[in-house]
């Protein structure tokens, strides 16, 4: 395309202090426009042919930021392609001005990965750590999936990109639900860059005739406990301190309507107020503090949590104001105290494996998240209307609370079928 090409005028008159100026030149009907490109080289620095800096490392006194200089004029030969592709798409019969506007209107955006991480740090600035960890992971697996990631511009992800995107983690052997995470993370990217017109709709992936993210999930086991099981885990105290703490923190969730163990971990004693003369654990979920309109969830102090809070206070040490024996050391906070916890979570998930062993439960994976379903199918399966569920879990619409309990327990099965 050589009416569109980056060029050095090695004269006098284009000489800066850091060099001769590269410019980016557009020729169309006999006319020619020069962009600034504001980058500066020597005369052996740069390769006319190529249209690239020198990168021969035989050639002495190379330009010290030309790896990353080629891959910008790369990415920019990559856009001006695309401008013009659009233009004889549209059958435009387009104008050095409208070439100019275009470019500089495309230029001035931030490339995909530039974009995720300033989502990243935001994320993490405004406290949201498991979701700026989220993007990370994303952004990772996309980079190890696209060696040319770093170069990539929105329009570049479209349904074909998400498509091969999709094949590779087949072939890492990913499950649906891992690849429906990383899709529906890649999806929130792109909408936000929608919004803040970083991206267009007009290649999206993803929505009416794009790729269906929904597809991809699978049944997942079930993470509840059956009652027997229950009430071996609520009677019996055992011998290992680590596995009697682990047993009490999941009592804990499932007594406090299924709260999440980083949102137990978070509680403080500024957490305990008195409502109607009677008190209550006041919080708001950690995973959805800062949507609009959402409501602390209100907790009444039962017997048993009371006595709960009694043997951890009596047992344990606390540290700060905390309730729980998760938090172990003082001072942290933000991303430092969200991994602190996260490290936490997994201790006590080895923990409740080895007490389940203990207990001889072996038709679930015991782990604290089994707290939260086998709350909520325990109310189900005592009439409790889902609506109600839904509230108690802090759930903001049924459709979630319906995944936890779809599939009603093998007893209410066998009983239903009496009627035959």
């Amino acid at each position: 395309m050589r009416n569109v090409y980056f060029k050095m005028w090695a004269t006098g008159k284009y000489l800066y202090k850091a060099g001769y100026a590269v410019w980016l030149v557009v020729r169309k009907d006999r006319r020619r426009r020069i962009i600034a490109t504001g980058i500066y080289a020597m005369p052996h620095q740069w390769d006319d042919r190529a249209e690239m800096l020198v990168t021969d490392r035989r050639i002495p006194d190379l330009h010290p930021d030309r790896v990353r200089l080629n891959i910008w004029l790369t990415q920019k030969k990559s856009e001006i392609f695309r401008i013009i592709s659009d233009f004889e798409n549209e059958r435009t019969d387009w104008t050095l001005d409208q070439f100019e506007q275009a470019y500089l209107h495309l230029s001035a955006k931030r490339n995909v990965r530039e974009y995720f991480l300033c989502l990243i740090d935001a994320c993490k600035e405004t406290g949201h750590i498991g979701n700026a960890t989220c993007y990370e992971r994303t952004l990772h697996i996309l980079e190890v999936f696209d060696g040319s990631f770093a170069r990539r511009v929105f329009p570049e992800i479209d349904i074909r990109y998400v498509k091969a995107f999709d094949i590779f983690l087949q072939k890492r052997r990913c499950r649906g639900n891992t690849r429906k995470f990383y899709f529906k993370v890649l999806r929130s990217a792109i909408n936000k860059a929608i919004q803040d017109g970083e991206a267009s709709r007009v290649t999206y992936p993803f929505g009416k005739g794009g790729f269906n993210v929904a597809a991809l999930e699978e049944e997942t086991a079930k993470r509840y406990l059956p009652k027997a099981d229950m009430d071996k885990l609520k009677n019996t105290v055992v011998a290992s301190r680590a596995q009697e703490i682990a047993r009490r923190l999941f009592l804990f969730s499932y007594y406090c309507c299924g709260i999440s163990f980083i949102d137990e971990a978070l509680l403080t004693r500024k957490n305990i107020m008195r409502y109607e003369g009677g008190l209550y654990i006041v919080y708001k979920r950690t995973k959805t503090k800062e949507v609009k309109r959402v409501k602390p969830l209100r907790i009444r102090i039962t017997d048993e949590i009371q006595e709960l809070l009694d043997w951890f206070a009596a047992n344990t040490e606390l540290v700060e104001d905390y309730l729980l024996p998760v938090v172990s050391c003082t001072g942290y906070s933000g991303e430092r105290l969200y991994k602190h916890i996260r490290c936490r979570y997994g201790r006590n998930n080895r923990n409740l494996s080895a007490l389940a062993a203990t207990l001889g439960i072996t038709d679930i994976r015991l782990t604290s998240y089994c707290a939260r379903h086998t709350m909520a199918m325990t109310l189900q399966d005592n009439n409790v209307p889902r609506e109600i569920i839904s509230q108690i879990l802090g759930h903001r619409d049924l459709a979630t609370t319906n995944v936890y309990l779809d599939s009603f327990s093998t007893s209410v099965i066998d009983e239903a079928v009496k009627v035959l």
